[in-house]
């Protein structure tokens, strides 16, 4: 680490727990939004939802792609969240740490830029980063290409001055940490909240050995900002 390093922060279930005080909400204002405008039953919605988002890494690229869905409006439609300032929720003394870390550090979320910016203001958290970057900002030859895009991370790293070397991925999405380690980033586990889920969930013991594989393309598991500091 050095000031010549670009830190790369996930936003949902890596700065905040987006799986209790979000996600629950998008995902039923996404299953709304299929059953309204493609005119679906919620089953056939659920379905479609889930299998966008396994298939191209976001629901709504499937809705572009396929059914000529406008982006702008499917992003607003399905983040109003109205009780998101009572449940957000972050941790001071993390954030805090970020500002011992040398270098730079932006927010880099598949997230619409008014949810982005709500969620950071819900956390106290906006003044620890360089840079906002969102959805809206990755956009390439026309299409829209967020996580885990390899050819917009390639650029991103490129927007910001930096080889891809420079840049370090903290993220809770494997997904996405194999494409920043396929163009030279370092990619960091962020695993608190998934650890946090596990004590609530069904399938315990698969999540927890989930949680405890280390692939050869994640560099470091935290489970607190705060472990940033001892990376090697």
């Amino acid at each position: 680490m050095s000031a010549r390093t670009v830190w790369l922060f996930d936003l949902d279930n890596t700065l905040h727990n987006a799986s209790a005080c979000s996600f629950p909400g998008i995902d039923a204002g996404m299953t709304a939004y299929i059953e309204r405008e493609l005119k679906l039953p919620r089953r056939e919605a659920t379905a479609l939802r889930a299998h966008y988002l396994q298939r191209y890494g976001a629901t709504l690229l499937g809705l572009v792609r396929h059914h000529g869905v406008k982006a702008a409006h499917f992003l607003h439609e399905t983040h109003v969240l109205p009780e998101l300032e009572s449940q957000a929720h972050g941790h001071a003394h993390d954030f805090a740490a970020l500002d011992r870390l040398p270098g730079r550090k932006y927010v880099l979320t598949n997230a619409p830029r008014a949810y982005a910016l709500r969620v950071l203001a819900c956390l106290g958290a906006a003044h620890h980063f360089d840079g906002v970057l969102c959805i809206e900002d990755m956009a390439m030859f026309g299409q829209l290409r967020p996580k885990p895009d390899a050819r917009m991370l390639r650029w991103i790293a490129a927007r910001l001055k930096v080889p891809p070397s420079h840049c370090v991925l903290v993220e809770d999405t494997l997904q996405h940490q194999k494409a920043a380690f396929s163009i030279g980033m370092r990619a960091v586990w962020m695993q608190r909240w998934a650890r946090l889920a596990r004590k609530t969930a069904a399938s315990h013991a698969k999540v927890g050995v989930y949680l405890h594989r280390r692939p050869v393309y994640v560099c470091a598991r935290i489970d607190s900002l705060r472990d940033l500091k001892r990376l090697p």
